[in-house]
């Protein structure tokens, strides 16, 4: 009976505590739904406890494997799934209702965008729209735009959820490239073999350098890395700071006097660039703005 009660009193609590059970259930840790949420873990501990006192159950198994759903977490998790949808659904549709240009408009982009590209482009945007502020969330995944973890995600593949606009902008072009002061020490190649002598720089278990290099390199593997990383931002200063040649975007590579681009008339893959954001949010004048403005400012940057 106390249970039957739990389930009806769900639309009864303040949904930012649902939403943040939904996120530690689905994550399977504080940490890994703070990330999401951009919350902090001890206001996510705070929220479950708040949620579990007021639903007079307990909702998790908290151990070494991270929180686990008890029976009853997993019975009430369908119902804060969808109450946690509606939420999100009604706040996109006022927020796409909105009609003054300000306000905060929240960005999702990979770790280099985020990092190396877009702080220069928003400080031209504030320059322009004194009304709007920006978030960016630095993330290498697809942001889930269906629950407002962004408004506007900037992705290198194309979104393929229904409920999401989404408009091609450009190709990024990707150039081989090393430090000065790397290539001053052991020399620049000439040829794509070359590159045999050289110290590389890599990813530890991604195999887009792999790939890429594969037509004019077929037996590389991992190992001919001498630096690994997974993270697109330390994969980028090891290249700046002279560990070896790597791969990386045109336009950075142009801006930074430290850097040297090699064998421009290599072929290499392209990095599609698309805007994507929600169909409901598509009337905010604030969205559309910041919308319109990446998509100039990013054709712009692919073609310096």
């Amino acid at each position: 009976m106390k249970f039957c009660y739990s389930i009806l009193n769900m639309q009864e609590i303040d949904w930012n505590l649902i939403r943040s059970f939904v996120a530690v259930a689905e994550a399977g840790s504080l940490s890994a739904a703070a990330r999401q949420l951009s919350a902090s873990q001890p206001t996510l501990g705070r929220h479950i406890a708040e949620l579990e006192k007021a639903l007079d159950v307990t909702l998790f198994r908290r151990g070494r494997q991270g929180y686990v759903l008890t029976e009853a977490g997993s019975l009430l998790f369908e119902r804060g799934r969808a109450v946690s949808e509606q939420a999100s659904a009604f706040s996109r549709l006022a927020l796409g209702s909105v009609e003054a240009i300000e306000g905060t408009v929240r960005i999702a982009a990979s770790e280099v965008v985020a990092a190396c590209v877009l702080p220069e482009m928003f400080a031209r945007l504030g320059v322009e729209e004194l009304g709007i502020e920006v978030e960016i969330v630095a993330s290498n995944r697809i942001e889930n735009l269906l629950r407002r973890d962004a408004d506007i995600a900037i992705r290198m593949v194309r979104p393929a959820q229904n409920e999401l606009v989404a408009r091609k902008v450009t190709d990024i072009p990707l150039r081989l490239c090393a430090a000065r002061t790397y290539l001053d020490r052991r020399g620049r190649p000439q040829r794509p073999e070359d590159l045999r002598e050289h110290d590389l720089v890599g990813f530890d278990r991604g195999d887009d350098i792999i790939r890429g290099l594969e037509p004019y390199l077929p037996d590389l593997t991992r190992h001919a890395f001498r630096l690994r990383t997974d993270n697109q931002i330390v994969f980028w200063h090891a290249v700046q700071a002279g560990n070896g040649i790597g791969i990386g975007q045109k336009p950075l590579i142009r801006r930074d006097t430290r850097m040297e681009e090699l064998l421009p008339d290599l072929p290499l893959p392209v990095l599609p660039v698309w805007l994507a954001l929600h169909r409901d949010v598509r009337a905010s004048l604030r969205i559309r703005r910041v919308a319109d403005f990446l998509h100039d400012e990013l054709k712009r940057y692919s073609a310096s």
